[in-house]
């Protein structure tokens, strides 16, 4: 291995061996990057950062630029739309210069619980730079953070009386947390602390006793607690304990605050458990047990629970009623029965409504529904291509709904509708500084066919004035994985890209959620290869309709979208000049065939249990680290986080050294790893949009773009100005 920076970093290749599930014997010379307690293994991954820094130091200045661009669009004093909650208005402030948000609140009108009662100055965003009288600060998270590299929020609760609030933080970016309790009226922290909890908490009605969830050594929530405040958590109570390894568990509440519900949620079963939010010694009771293949969600409304299920074979879901003291599956009865095309995501049950998230098309919709017949209509939306969704409406007995609504030209917009006469009244669009005009973009949706004939959708926005002549330089987006849908929306950070004449596309592939559980089902286990055909169908059709050409287009995935690029680089090194794989999942086999890793036996429901041969068959012929040929691969740039509990660190780093020592030539290959973050990277703001100037630069340096013109109106701010100082 070299420690210089002019050449690329070559792992050191070390002996060892692996037998498969089918008795093949397998060579894997990096092996021995998993061992985070070898010194070599940190030379290595210092050493890659040090090339990656040195490759990218001619375009040090556009990385600069661009971070000047980011923090001069985005408002960084700012502050969120207030929520109504028992008589407080809760919201969020950020101050220039500041890292994380500050959560605070003011106190509402006395007896006035549903927003469409507050007067319109209260509906509305605070001043942050001219904070009102009254306001209350509950967390600075910048004081929080202020002695610690990374600092991760992973829940923040507050109890039904509004004195308490449950606070989970994480230092590491492993996403393991601890909780502590703050009094919000002295401001102080109790002695209350436990120090080991995965995500999720919720309080009983007592305000005193609340719930939270352990993780195992696998990463795996699989125990819910009950604490009780003022005691020591080594005399809290294990309620619920999950031995299933494929079962994850997770709690919550009901909207009319009647129930604490927890849920034990495969990838393809769930099941409910409540108990009566006001008794807080209750004991869990079981909804329906669970059953492979049957998911289920829930809400309650009265005698009613609401059921969301895949039951009898609803393959885009149902919504069922069942009586609460008679809730099992032999009692459900259809309110909204299926109706193929048209997927039903969730249902937020109020005392008068009944609101639907609903997807048909590669489009999000909302339909509101009378919740005892079911029957209710569609809200109409502006644009063709867009997203919308359900926002904060922690009232039961509301009769204004918060939606937020977005696209890739609409900034996201907060939206109050009155249920009772349909009137509209946005709250707040997403500021850009420097100004903005949506007529001078275009957003589109084009389809491209796949090697077996289905439409792919393609999600995309250009400046108008951008020719679609193959001239173009294009950057691809691709997840496709877990039923996660990639939904159009507007992103200020985007706008350097745009500016420079990029068009910015996003393949919406199988085995995401965009068309419904059958687009899913089409791109996992077995089928995961459609996964794949559909991204390279999606960038042929992008050249061959001339929105873009070969040598401009750049493709980039996270995490899984990852794994995606680097299965794509490998069935077609052509198929473009660049790509970024951020934290991708690309030692699948070895990853999946062991089940001490995080994750790994819940993953078997996503992409299959290795040790069925079909299934270890089929990941063996994508999975990227497993498949590196002796190509000329694209300029690839890769990141990793030492952290990381979702994809380990070694991943991404055995890949790049295998293609290092296998690929034929093309690239440069760069590997940056955050060595004290997880899965997101780093934590703060400015050092995010710093990470986002660094991968935007590389992009536009290889599609050709880095010294395009930048339209549009003068962007605020200078690249000389650090964001901490700021």
């Amino acid at each position: 291995m070299t420690d210089t920076t002019s050449t690329p970093p070559l792992a050191e290749q070390r002996p060892h061996t692996l037998t498969r599930a089918d008795g093949s014997i397998v060579e894997d010379p990096w092996h021995w990057l998993r061992d985070r307690d070898d010194p070599a293994v940190l030379a290595y991954l210092e050493a890659e950062n040090a090339y990656a820094d040195a490759q990218l130091a001619p375009i040090e200045d556009l990385q600069e630029r661009l971070f000047a661009e980011i923090k001069g669009r985005i408002e960084e004093t700012d502050s969120s739309v207030p929520v109504l909650d028992g008589g407080w208005l809760y919201y969020r402030r950020t101050l220039a210069g500041s890292a994380y948000p500050i959560r605070c609140r003011r106190p509402a009108p006395e007896g006035v619980h549903d927003p469409r009662r507050l007067p319109d100055d209260l509906r509305r965003p605070v001043d942050p730079t001219d904070p009102p009288d009254d306001e209350v600060v509950l967390y600075d998270q910048n004081l929080a953070a202020a002695d610690h590299d990374f600092f991760q929020l992973g829940g923040f609760a507050i109890s039904p009386d509004h004195r308490l609030a449950a606070i989970a933080t994480d230092t590491s970016g492993a996403e393991v947390f601890t909780i502590r309790v703050r009094d919000l009226t002295t401001g102080q922290d109790l002695d209350d602390e436990i120090p080991r909890a995965a995500y999720g908490i919720t309080w009983f009605n007592d305000s005193a006793t609340f719930l939270y969830t352990v993780p195992d050594d696998a990463w795996r929530p699989h125990q819910v607690w009950r604490h009780t405040i003022g005691t020591s958590h080594e005399d809290d109570e294990l309620l619920l304990r999950e031995d299933d390894e494929r079962f994850w568990l997770g709690v919550g509440r009901t909207r009319s605050d009647r129930f604490l519900a927890i849920n034990a949620g495969s990838k393809v079963a769930d099941e409910w458990h409540l108990l009566d939010a006001d008794d807080p010694t209750a004991r869990p009771r079981l909804v329906a047990a669970r059953e492979d293949g049957v998911e289920y969600d829930l809400d309650h409304r009265g005698d009613l629970l609401y059921l969301v299920t895949n039951a009898d074979g609803a393959e885009d879901f149902k919504l069922c009623v069942a009586p609460v003291a008679s809730p099992g599956r032999e009692h459900w009865i259809d309110l909204i029965g299926h109706r193929p095309g048209v997927r039903l995501e969730m249902a937020d049950v109020f005392a008068d409504q009944l609101v639907l998230s609903e997807r048909t098309e590669a489009r999000t919709q909302l339909r509101v529904c009378d919740p005892a017949t079911g029957e209710g209509d569609v809200l109409p939306m502006d644009e063709d291509v867009y997203t919308a969704g359900i926002g904060a409406n922690p009232s039961f007995e509301t009769r204004t709904l918060r939606y937020g609504y977005t696209s890739m030209t609409t900034p996201a917009q907060a939206i109050d509708l009155d249920l009772e006469t349909g009137d509209r009244v946005v709250l707040k669009q997403q500021p850009v500084r420097g100004g903005y005009d949506r007529e001078r973009f275009v957003s589109w949706r084009e389809w491209a066919t796949a090697e077996d004939g289905t439409q792919v959708p393609i999600s995309l926005v250009r400046r108008a004035d951008v020719a679609l002549d193959g001239s173009a330089p294009c950057l691809l987006y691709g997840y496709g994985s877990y039923e996660l849908s990639m939904d159009p929306a507007f992103s200020p950070v985007r706008l350097s890209l745009l500016e420079r004449g990029v068009v910015f596309a996003i393949a919406h592939v199988r085995g995401g959620g965009e068309m419904g559980r059958r687009w899913y089902e089409d791109g996992k286990f077995l089928n995961k290869r459609n996964t794949f055909t559909d991204f390279v169908a999606c960038a042929d059709h992008l050249v061959a309709r001339s929105v873009t050409a070969r040598d401009r287009l750049a493709i980039r995935g996270g995490s899984a979208g990852g794994m995606l690029i680097g299965a794509v680089l490998n069935l077609r090194p052509d198929l473009c000049a660049a790509a970024v794989a951020e934290v991708p999942f690309v030692d699948v086999v070895t990853t999946m065939l062991d089940p001490s890793l995080p994750l790994t036996v819940i993953e078997y429901e996503e992409w299959g249990n290795p040790a069925d041969l079909d299934y270890l068959e089929v990941m063996r012929s994508y999975s990227p680290y497993d498949n590196v040929q002796a190509a000329d691969y694209p300029a690839l740039f890769v990141t990793a986080g030492l952290n990381d509990p979702r994809v380990q660190y070694w991943e991404p780093a055995k890949w790049v050294a295998k293609l290092r020592h296998t690929a034929a030539g093309g690239g440069p290959i760069l590997l940056r790893t955050e060595l004290g973050a997880g899965h997101g990277g780093r934590s703060g703001r400015y050092d995010a949009w710093r990470d986002e100037a660094r991968v935007l630069a590389f992009v536009l340096d290889r599609i050709g773009a880095a010294d395009a013109r930048v339209t549009g109106p003068p962007v605020p701010g200078d690249a000389a100005t650090d964001g901490s100082a700021a």
